[in-house]
């Protein structure tokens, strides 16, 4: 097992087609320095370009998510901290893959921000979290909010970013924040099933619903879906799978 390293980083490996980024800072419970900030989009470019990787799992080292950005950091950096949290969030919301935060203990501050980039948050029961802002008096930027807005609706991102006060995983689950709370014993079993369910489904499907759930689409992309769609071979793979009553073997990659 690799040694963590005290100043924190992010730690990648893969397993097949599906690649895990850990949030490794276990002295200040996994929070992201300004180095870990600007380490995000780079990886995540290199996933992207690797045709092999299909889904892409985030999670903590230990028992905690994270806990936000590291305050000294954000204290050495001058406040610019948060233009790198943002740089890196919006990073992990545009990449073209499914993503899944896997979550213990505590997700709060930037750690939510990081997990409502992602495209799916699986919980382990007993995980809490929270949006802190107004606890440093910070102005959370606006994508930021937007996304959390879209997740659990305008009332409840109010009262997160309104009081910074943590909330549980069962009403996590019941806004939206979340899509599953397992037991702590289960997460792992579960999101390597759930993973390896993405990893065999079309990317091709998958990329388009990414790109059109983001917002409205310009009749470029939606032509240049179509003609993908078209030109790719999926459907019909697809189909003739089921007539087969195997499992469909689908090629195309982002």
């Amino acid at each position: 097992m690799p040694t963590p390293s005290p100043a924190g980083e992010l730690r990648l490996s893969t397993d097949g087609a599906v690649a895990t980024l850990v949030i490794d800072h276990p002295a200040k419970r996994n929070a992201m320095t300004a180095d870990m900030w600007r380490a995000l989009p780079a990886l995540l470019d290199r996933l992207a370009a690797d045709r092999a990787v299909r889904a892409v799992v985030l999670t903590g080292a230990g028992e905690t998510f994270c806990a936000g950005a590291d305050i000294s950091s954000l204290r050495e950096q001058g406040g610019s901290t948060q233009g790198l949290a943002v740089a890196a969030e919006e990073a992990l919301a545009a990449f073209p893959k499914p993503t899944l935060a896997a979550v213990r203990g505590h997700c709060v501050g930037g750690g939510c921000q990081l997990a409502a980039a992602c495209d799916l948050r699986f919980a382990a029961d007993g995980a809490t979290f929270g949006i802190t802002p107004a606890k440093l008096g910070i102005v959370y930027a606006p994508g930021s909010t937007q996304r959390l807005v879209r997740l659990v609706g305008p009332a409840t991102a109010k009262y997160l970013l309104f009081s910074g006060e943590l909330i549980d995983s069962a009403r996590a689950l019941r806004t939206g924040l979340v899509d599953e709370v397992l037991a702590e014993a289960e997460l792992d079993k579960r999101v390597a099933e759930f993973t390896a369910v993405l990893a065999a489904r079309s990317q091709l499907t998958q990329a388009a619903a990414k790109e059109y759930a983001a917002g409205p689409a310009a009749a470029d992309r939606i032509a240049h879906w179509e003609a993908q769609a078209r030109d790719a071979g999926e459907a019909a793979e697809g189909v003739a799978a089921f007539l087969e009553r195997r499992e469909p073997r689908f090629t195309w990659s982002v």
